[in-house]
């Protein structure tokens, strides 16, 4: 029988020293690549905005938020020119009720990039919650000739013809917001209230129904139903 060559003392030291660094390199590799998507994650986040409702607001409280507006401004400071970073700086000035602050940053991102997906987006959003509804609504409809397939500005650009009782056109819009988002609570309430506008409060109700069946916390939608009821009355 063969027998089996063991390696010496100093050779078996040499083997558990490769084992060692390969082990180390293996985690640092890990903890780059996690960091890596963290990073990347936070970004698209931060840049690409959404529509706003009292689901998604954030819960930070004034501390945080001005922190985080410090640091997003440190970052501005060294990259004056990149529309990224003024959008991020903008979202922190939108999250503190700066909503001044957050146009003037989303305005330069603009003006620094004409084809800023995520600027466009922000300033309807924010144009939108000021009631600037002409504004809102040219803002989103430029957002969606630069992005024709992301359900955010076609559900504010809905959103705004809704306000502006151009009750066919917000319909056209949701319905395509629809397409590229099924099932999203957002498009499917926005929907329900092109109905409630209209006075079609039978299929409103059912609307917000529908809403609730993808997420039966949803408080806007529980919040209309409510108010349905005393409508019907």
């Amino acid at each position: 029988m063969d027998s089996q060559v063991k390696p010496d003392a100093q050779g078996q030291s040499r083997i558990q020293n490769v084992r060692k660094e390969k082990k180390i390199k293996k985690d640092m590799f890990t903890w780059w690549q996690s960091i890596i998507i963290l990073v990347a994650t936070l970004a698209i986040c931060l840049s690409a905005g959404y529509y706003v409702s009292d689901k998604y607001l954030w819960n930070k409280n004034d501390e945080e938020i001005i922190k985080q507006i410090k640091y997003k401004k440190t970052l501005v400071d060294q990259k004056p020119n990149d529309p990224g970073l003024r959008v991020q700086l903008g979202y922190s000035y939108f999250l503190k009720s700066d909503d001044d602050n957050a146009i003037k940053e989303y305005q330069t991102a603009k003006s620094l990039d004409k084809d800023y997906y995520a600027a466009y987006l922000n300033l309807a959003i924010v144009y939108d919650k000021q009631n600037r509804t002409d504004d809102a609504l040219q803002m989103a409809i430029k957002a969606t000739k630069l992005a024709p397939q992301d359900y955010k500005s076609l559900l504010l650009k809905g959103r705004s013809y809704r306000k502006l009782k151009m009750y066919d056109k917000a319909k056209e819009a949701l319905q395509q917001a629809e397409r590229f988002k099924k099932g999203n609570t957002d498009v499917i309430y926005e929907t329900g209230l092109v109905a409630e506008d209209q006075g079609r409060l039978s299929d409103a109700e059912s609307i917000y129904k529908e809403t609730l069946s993808y997420d039966p916390t949803f408080k806007p939608a529980l919040e209309a139903l409510e108010r349905l009821k005393s409508k019907k009355k």
